[in-house]
């Protein structure tokens, strides 16, 4: 489900980039960078007894171990330096052995945590010699692998776990008229409810920092 949303994301990217009429200009934007998640507390039934469980997880990110972080936007900016878009962002969470419930062995979202959002974005071009500070916001939803075995029962697949947010500021250089290089900060926040095989259940919410280090192409 996640890599055909993946590849719809840059199709929308490559359609929006040939339908821009003149007043407008379409940005795709490439990032990896480092991201970590503070504490959060998971709740739900246990698969295959029932049981109520409840554990606060000090999520690790680890943000260059394969499948690595990393991200893909796309940004329509209007002549007033407003821009709408789309963006995919492959967040990851890993619960350590130590801090999961009683009878799981494995607790992860590394393939990953993933959130798809639609932005709102506001750039201020050319402030400092080639350098454009922005801010940006977005809604949408998580799409994580959830990646969870506990009590012999193994769970394995994409689902969409429930709303997400994410908020972002940084800073643009231009190269040439077509290539730039940024660096942003960028919080997200998901409010998520996912299904385990055996009949068990999780809630649990989860925070990302990220730092971005990115490439940018205009058209």
């Amino acid at each position: 489900m996640i890599k055909a949303l993946k590849l719809s994301a840059i199709a929308s990217c490559v359609t929006l980039g040939l339908a821009a009429p003149a007043f407008a200009e379409v940005e795709l934007s490439f990032y990896g960078g480092t991201q970590s998640s503070p504490h959060s507390r998971i709740k739900g039934t246990a698969p295959g007894t029932g049981a109520s469980y409840s554990a606060l997880i000090g999520w690790e990110g680890k943000s260059f171990t394969p499948p690595p972080y990393y991200g893909l936007r796309a940004t329509w900016w209007k002549e007033s330096n407003i821009g709408f878009g789309v963006e995919l962002t492959h967040t990851k969470a890993y619960a350590p052995q130590s801090e999961m419930p009683a009878g799981f062995s494995r607790l992860e979202f590394t393939d990953g945590h993933n959130i798809l959002t639609a932005n709102v974005m506001k750039r201020w071009p050319d402030q400092w010699k080639f350098v454009t500070p922005y801010v940006g916001a977005g809604i949408g939803l998580a799409i994580p692998h959830v990646d969870v075995t506990a009590n012999g029962h193994k769970t394995y697949g994409y689902q969409v776990t429930g709303p997400a947010a994410k908020v972002m500021a940084g800073i643009k250089y231009d190269i040439n008229a077509r290539w730039a290089v940024f660096t942003e900060y960028q919080f997200t926040y998901s409010k998520n409810e996912a299904d385990l095989d055996g009949g068990g259940s999780m809630r649990f919410p989860l925070i990302s920092n990220a730092i971005n280090v990115g490439v940018s192409l205009n058209f």
